[in-house]
């Protein structure tokens, strides 16, 4: 739903009907659903969006439907108590829950891939098997960074360092608490 909006907003309604096309996903886009789908959906959204979209845009739409997706999971999957918990806790304490949380909620974007976290910092969240899997995974990048800073506890920087789409076995975000590390993330093929 997120990428539907994102490819209307930043590249037009006429573009979005054609990567809905090209993923033979036409109907979805007219109706949008209100309830979750096969995880084969997006995925099939996802790859048609990297196939119909020179690489910078394609990036740009899937950052903007990562931070969308954040800001729903904000607004409408965690809950508002918990939301001021996690903003009145000491930050590490904090950060820690919501890592754990994205552990055991890890099909909102890995869907039936595994997921593990690891504390530290940086910490970081493993999916293998990921449906979603893109060149550079920025759709994760943004709904990593984008839930962090939503919930007061960044400045949070997301480096994505192995990809399955380059690959690799495993998608690996490391997520950096504080300032911006040094390292470049690395793309596919990079």
């Amino acid at each position: 739903i997120q990428l539907a909006h994102a490819l209307n907003d930043l590249a037009g309604e006429g573009v979005a009907r054609e990567v809905f096309a090209q993923a033979g996903l036409s109907g979805l886009l007219a109706h949008l659903p209100d309830e979750m789908v096969d995880e084969r959906v997006p995925a099939r959204v996802c790859d048609a969006v990297w196939r119909s979209l020179p690489s910078l845009a394609a990036g740009a739409v899937a950052a903007d439907a990562g931070r969308r997706t954040a800001r729903y999971i904000l607004k409408h999957r965690i809950p508002r108590p918990a939301q001021l918990v996690l903003r009145w806790l000491p930050g590490l304490l904090a950060r820690r829950l919501l890592l754990m949380a994205i552990q055991k909620h890890a099909w909102t974007f890995a869907g039936s891939g595994r997921c593990v976290t690891r504390w530290g910092n940086p910490a970081s969240i493993e999916i293998e098997a990921n449906t979603l899997s893109m060149p550079g995974c920025v759709w994760h990048v943004a709904v990593f960074e984008t839930l962090f800073d939503g919930l007061g506890r960044g400045p949070t920087h997301v480096e994505h360092s192995l990809c399955s789409a380059a690959g690799d076995a495993v998608c690996r975000f490391e997520v950096h608490f504080g300032a911006t590390p040094n390292r470049a993330t690395r793309m596919p093929g990079g």
